[in-house]
């Protein structure tokens, strides 16, 4: 019994880290995605805005012209923690034909940081 529960809190612990990412040290590790995007304004750049992405609709930034592969994958979903981190991670991997060049975050706590940042970028002092 104890060993199920262990793995049952094993299997929650990655998306409680998630929702515990720090969005001052987001702040710091998104400065790797501010050539092509913003976060604070609603001004795409390269890429889309970022301003408000938490909980928006996939590829439907207005005034942003996006990628087949992008709508094709975006239909019906949002950006979710879960989707945002996945995609964080490794964006060729999850949209074969996306236009985003940058290759991913590599280290989980980054990903959780810029998520907590884009979730709250007036907590990071912006």
């Amino acid at each position: 019994m104890a060993f199920n529960l262990l793995l049952g809190f094993g299997l929650v612990m990655p998306f409680s880290a998630l929702a515990d990412g720090d969005p001052v040290a987001g702040a710091t590790a998104f400065k790797a995605c501010q050539a092509c995007h913003t976060a604070t304004e609603a001004k795409n750049k390269v890429g889309p805005s970022l301003q408000g992405i938490v909980g928006h609709p996939v590829a439907t930034v207005a005034g942003y012209k996006y990628s087949k592969a992008m709508t094709d994958f975006g239909a019906g979903k949002v950006w979710d923690e879960a989707l945002l981190a996945e995609y964080l991670k490794a964006p060729k991997v999850l949209i074969k034909g996306t236009k985003m060049a940058f290759a991913g975050v590599k280290a989980d706590a980054d990903v959780a940081n810029i998520i907590a940042y884009l979730k709250d970028p007036a907590a990071a002092g912006q």
